[in-house]
């Protein structure tokens, strides 16, 4: 790997190198943290979980033929290199700052309370259409996920798309340090993770601080139609550009706007110097927003509005996102990755643009802090508000998600776990539904997507 050699990597981390002088000058075929994923030549780095200790596992990964290890235990005399570091977490992100320094690349990086994820696939989309683009798999965008995925870069990428995810105050420098954005972007300032960052303004002040560490003569692209989002300035020397709903406010923004059920959402979207008409192809206004968040970032990168339309239009589905799935016998919007109170409300705004019975099988939502039974009665109370046919809760929180939606015209159903849920479905689902499922991640969701499947 380009740069990774033993040396450049000990001086990365500031460790202290154990092994054959000969091997400093030799570079790592690949970083892992997984001793499941270690190949010849690979580098090791050895970070504990809650319930391990990750060098009880060192011996196996000399066996499969790693050339080196991190460690924050001293081993002693070995006859295998290591690095002594003194926090491996911190090593990994040193290492991958390192590597990201090697490429000349462009960086995007997202942060936001919610629509990372999809707003990322949403960029990384759009981008694809001029440039060979490396992004963010999955939800690997934490301390160890950023890491691992800059380890995927390589020299022909020419944009890369990074997810930052955080929830705890000074975890933003962590990340942003080692991505060090060209284009910072955030989708939202919501009240996901109030459990830590305690108020809107905190989680505000938490993902700005992505900006310190933007590249001279980067760019900030901002949600306009966020209350907090709005009010922000230039920072060091670059206006944010921003992007929304309201021509008067936003500098890109959409309007024209037409529903068309699951299938998507029909728009106009207006740039500086040009517009066109496209089809998100993923329901829901929040689409829509991330649809314009993608634009912004095509335009300051220097695509054309019909590359950026064709980015737009070429969206791929994502397992657990919006993911709108036809059964033999209902339609399935699957949305169960994650949830909080402000996605739940989207989704089921996507639900609501259906035709015919709408059922929203609804779990707990995580890290809400002390004010969680409102914010899922609130939740409960906007499914009835809109109408939605039946409301399955399930989960000690959710409970509260059944109070909110009780209604004379939305039946409630409250199940304590998933499986209790699963064994009575064929009872309160019906042929031509339409279902969303959405829970926090922890509440394993996927599973009762498989199960309706085969209803």
């Amino acid at each position: 790997m380009k740069n990774l050699t033993l040396a450049n990597i000990a001086e990365a981390c500031q460790g202290v190198y154990h092994g054959d002088s000969s091997l400093l000058d030799k570079e790592v075929a690949g970083v892992t943290i997984d001793s499941r994923k270690v190949e010849q030549d690979f580098l090791f780095v050895a970070i504990d979980g809650e319930r391990f200790n990750a060098h009880t596992f060192i011996p196996e990964t000399i066996e499969k033929g790693a050339l080196c290890v991190v460690s924050h235990e001293n081993l002693g005399d070995t006859d295998f290199p290591y690095i002594l570091v003194e926090a491996t977490g911190q090593a990994l992100l040193d290492i991958a700052g390192l590597y990201r320094n090697s490429f000349d690349v462009k960086v995007v990086g997202i942060t936001g309370s919610v629509g990372k994820t999809s707003t990322k696939e949403m960029i990384a989309s759009v981008l694809a259409q001029k440039y060979n683009v490396h992004k963010t798999q999955g939800n690997f965008n934490n301390e160890c996920g950023l890491p691992l995925t800059i380890f995927e870069m390589n020299e022909a990428h020419e944009v890369s798309v990074l997810e930052m995810g955080i929830n705890h105050f000074g975890e933003m420098r962590k990340l942003s340090s080692v991505a060090r954005p060209d284009i910072c972007v955030i989708t939202n300032i919501g009240v996901a993770h109030l459990e830590f960052l305690k108020t809107q303004e905190g989680i505000l002040q938490e993902k700005t601080q992505m900006f310190q560490d933007m590249n001279h003569g980067g760019s900030i692209i901002l949600n306009g139609d966020d209350p907090l989002l709005s009010t922000l300035g230039p920072v060091k020397g670059a206006e944010p550009v921003f992007y929304g709903l309201n021509p008067e406010t936003n500098n890109i923004f959409a309007d024209n706007i037409r529903p068309l059920g699951l299938k998507g959402t029909a728009c106009t979207i207006h740039l500086p110097e040009d517009s066109f008409t496209c089809v998100v192809p993923t329901p829901g206004m929040h689409m829509v927003s991330n649809a314009l968040a993608g634009a912004s970032v095509g335009y300051t990168l220097g695509l054309t509005a019909d590359e950026i339309r064709q980015g737009i239009e070429r969206l791929p589905f994502m397992p657990g996102r919006n993911n709108i799935i036809q059964t033999g016998h209902m339609i399935l919007l699957d949305d169960c990755y994650n949830a909080n109170p402000i996605s739940m409300k989207a989704a089921l705004d996507v639900l609501n643009m259906a035709i015919g019975r709408k059922v929203a099988i609804l779990g707990d939502m995580g890290e809400l802090g002390d004010n969680r039974a409102e914010l899922h009665r609130t939740v409960g109370s906007y499914a009835a508000e809109l109408g939605i046919d039946v409301v399955c809760a399930i989960g000690e929180l959710a409970a509260d998600i059944a109070a909110g939606a009780k209604s004379a015209d939305t039946a409630v159903r409250y199940f304590d776990t998933k499986e209790e849920f699963l064994s009575r479905a064929k009872d309160i689902l019906s042929e031509g539904d339409n279902v969303l499922i959405k829970a926090s991640h922890g509440m394993d969701f996927p599973k009762i997507v498989d199960a309706l499947k085969l209803l």
